[in-house]
């Protein structure tokens, strides 16, 4: 699919990763799957290619670049190679995002190096069994004792829950009428005492991204480790998150891009009645009408990247991308397998894969019904 939105460095990095996947993730991706997780020390090799730190200034052990555009070229290939690395986009484009903007000079500076090196790797906690999207909702409590800390309540459905080392909890530091007031962040290092790890979860789809439940005992967390200003955490959200579902709606339009190119392919070659399907005036009609939504999300994916590099991208905006994106994808993920017949039921052909990795994305990153309460706040309703 065509789109003006990459320089040359863009593409210089995208071969970059392109060699890095090919020879290190693609073989040993069906054993990951297997496994339900990526193996930590995976994650220092992107590391040593300087693959998490991009976005991070030099003197944090980061390449200094602005542009979100990088991960935009990182989605873009796996998407190409069929392979995920588990929590390593939360890492690179959350977690390290909220230390860099929210943190001080002196948690910059003790945790960054370590995670752009990767070898120390973050996940972020926002979700409760009780809560889902209602960020507001969260039980989740830390009180002040002294010079810490004392976090006490559990974490659901954390990207990279089991392989994180550090862990930005979000927890409810004072009460208020408004739920919304009282939230704060706190860095919990994953070897505290009263620190645990539950199952990895097991999901219908992205199998190698390990999804974990945490929780938290009377963990003593130290007061340097509040992250940002007391009572701000849902401010810090709803900024970020607009990074979050930008990332979203990115992954589900390569997603969709590949399964129609993919679907293209197949249909020629495979033949049904003495013909080839793609000759049958089902198939190019309904592989049209995919190109025609791909080729929609493509165009309002690339303005709001635009909008987003310029800093002028709103949450409602975001919104908007995520749900149009995210529903394409699972519409023409859909009928991409119907194409393929049985064969689109066997978890041996990619699109099998990809229609049960796909539906998370209506659901991650707040559910799309949330997303359209956003985009009727902004439109006056």
């Amino acid at each position: 699919m065509q789109t003006s939105i990459y320089h040359e460095e863009h593409e210089t990095f995208r071969q970059s990763v392109r060699a890095f996947l090919e020879k290190e993730v693609v073989p040993r991706f069906p054993d990951w799957e297997a496994a339900g997780c990526v193996p930590h020390e995976v994650y220092q090799k992107l590391g040593d290619l300087g693959m998490l730190g991009l976005r991070v200034p030099v003197e944090y052990g980061g390449g200094g670049e602005d542009s979100f555009l990088y991960s935009s070229v990182w989605s873009e290939e796996c998407s190409r190679a069929g392979v995920s690395l588990g929590g390593a986009a939360t890492h690179m484009n959350l977690v390290i995002p909220y230390i860099l903007h929210q943190g001080t000079e002196e948690q910059r500076k003790r945790w960054l190096p370590d995670m752009v090196a990767g070898r120390r790797m973050g996940a972020i906690a926002m979700t409760e069994p009780g809560t889902g999207s209602d960020l507001a909702g969260i039980r989740t409590t830390a009180r002040l004792e002294g010079d810490h800390w004392v976090l006490s309540g559990s974490k659901t459905f954390i990207t990279g829950g089991i392989n994180a080392d550090l862990v930005v909890v979000v927890a409810r530091t004072s009460e208020h009428a408004n739920r919304r007031v009282g939230l704060s962040l706190l860095v919990v290092d994953a070897n505290s005492e009263g620190f645990s790890r539950g199952r990895n979860l097991e999901k219908i789809g992205l199998k190698a991204t390990d999804t974990a439940e945490l929780f938290f005992d009377d963990v003593a967390v130290p007061v340097d480790h509040l992250l940002g200003e007391e009572g701000q955490a849902f401010r810090y959200l709803a900024h970020n998150l607009v990074q979050e579902r930008l990332g979203i709606a990115l992954g589900a339009q390569v997603s969709a891009e590949k399964a129609l190119r993919i679907t293209v392919s197949y249909v020629k070659d495979r033949k049904a009645f003495g013909q080839p399907v793609s000759s049958f005036q089902n198939t190019k009609f309904k592989l049209a009408s995919c190109h025609v939504e791909v080729t929609a999300g493509r165009a309002l994916l690339d303005q709001a990247m635009r909008a987003h590099e310029a800093g002028e991208l709103t949450a409602a905006e975001a919104s908007t991308v995520k749900v149009y994106c995210t529903e394409m994808q699972n519409r023409v993920i859909d009928r991409c397998l119907q194409l393929h017949g049985g064969y689109g039921f066997m978890r041996e052909y990619e699109i099998a894969r990809m229609y049960t990795d796909s539906r998370i994305s209506r659901i991650y990153g707040g559910t799309n019904e949330v997303q359209r309460v956003i985009i009727a706040k902004a439109l006056g309703l």
